[in-house]
């Protein structure tokens, strides 16, 4: 187990070190463009600079489950892609989501902002950080796809194949949530939980887990009977994940999250947590959760009411109940994989720290 420990390191090295070389160059070419735009590649450096590069990990352990070599530069490279994606994704969901910060610190929007503020610009200073924001995440995007082509040899067509299905999955499952904050409250209260449990699915759990792994044996040229075995393991892990995080979103010990408490009421996110609560409570605790989900103002008395009804109605006990039954269905298909013993151990460590962690 050491040495899988030795090598996962030397893996998170070399594409922290892959990252940070690219975004060099790319901070060369935007000083030529002009040096105001250096703030661009600054903001993407300082989100891609730690973390826990779970999707990275997943997507090499999938390469090395495959018969892929240790430390190949196609792998290494296919990390810092899906960590440059998932920036790409952070940086426009605090946007939509109205998020003040993110790993503990200010959200890149409202980095935009205090820029504006602190220099005297004219206009206004909200329309800015988002404006900015927006162009740095499409910009992140673009480095994206940048690195993941550099693999070269098409980058294997069926890793290109998940790639691009992955992107066009998270813009439709982030346009289903969003979808869900205006229309949820019209709609049939019985169907509250499949409709956020297919925004997981698609917004979060697939590129968080699933394709990830997938990408990584498919780049190694896995058989299809292994990339299947794959997704039966991530996928329900990504889902659990999903849920943790939904639950440290209202729960969750801000010191330990870095977001305030209650954050993801404020920005009104129907989860299977909500929809849980909306389906079980009685009316007047579903109207109050209804007319308050989603209100910047929530005070902390109201977020402490919401917490209670979500206790009472059993819809945490339900939430914490469907984390154990995901997280079995992935380590019972996790068992059943045809890998390493030690590959196997280190993506059960990763899936543990997935669906139990408290940040």
């Amino acid at each position: 187990m050491e040495s899988t420990a030795a090598e996962q390191e030397a893996f998170v090295a070399a594409v922290a070190l892959t990252l940070q070389e690219f975004l060099a160059e790319k901070g060369t070419l935007l000083a030529g463009i002009s040096p105001d735009a250096l703030v661009l590649v600054d903001s993407i450096a300082s989100l891609v600079t730690g973390g826990k590069r779970m999707r990275a990990i997943l997507c090499y352990w999938g390469w090395r489950g495959a018969g892929g070599a240790p430390g190949a530069e196609e792998i290494i490279k296919a990390g810092a892609a899906l960590e440059l994606f998932q920036a790409a994704a952070l940086i426009h969901d605090d946007i939509i989501d109205r998020s003040d910060t993110r790993r503990g610190g200010p959200s890149v929007h409202r980095q935009f902002g205090s820029l504006h503020a602190g220099r005297g610009w004219a206009l206004d200073r909200e329309r800015f950080g988002h404006a900015a924001a927006i162009l740095t995440g499409d910009l992140c995007l673009s480095f994206s796809e940048e690195m993941f082509a550099s693999i070269g040899s098409g980058s294997a067509s069926r890793a290109r194949a998940i790639f691009n299905l992955m992107r066009t999955e998270v813009m439709a499952g982030q346009y289903l949530d969003i979808l869900e904050e205006v229309s949820g409250p019209t709609k049939p209260h019985s169907t509250a939980v499949a409709r956020a449990a297919a925004i997981i699915r698609f917004k979060s759990a697939k590129y968080s887990s699933e394709h990830p792994l997938v990408l990584g044996g498919a780049l190694a040229g896995a058989s299809p009977e292994l990339l299947a075995g794959y997704s039966a393991f991530a996928l329900p892990l990504g889902e659990a994940f999903q849920l943790r995080d939904d639950v440290l979103g209202v729960f969750g010990d801000p010191a330990q999250t870095g977001k305030p408490a209650g954050d993801d009421l404020r920005e009104g996110k129907r989860t299977v947590l909500v929809g849980l609560t909306i389906a079980a409570a009685g009316e007047a605790d579903r109207e109050f959760v209804d007319t308050h989900l989603g209100r910047q103002d929530l005070s902390d008395a109201d977020i402490d009411s919401l917490c209670s009804i979500m206790v009472k109605s059993g819809a945490l006990t339900g939430t914490e109940a469907m984390i154990a039954d995901l997280s079995t269905a992935a380590f019972t298909a996790l068992a059943q994989l045809p890998i390493d013993g030690a590959i196997s151990e280190a993506l059960s460590a990763l899936g543990r720290s997935a669906v139990s962690r408290t940040s």
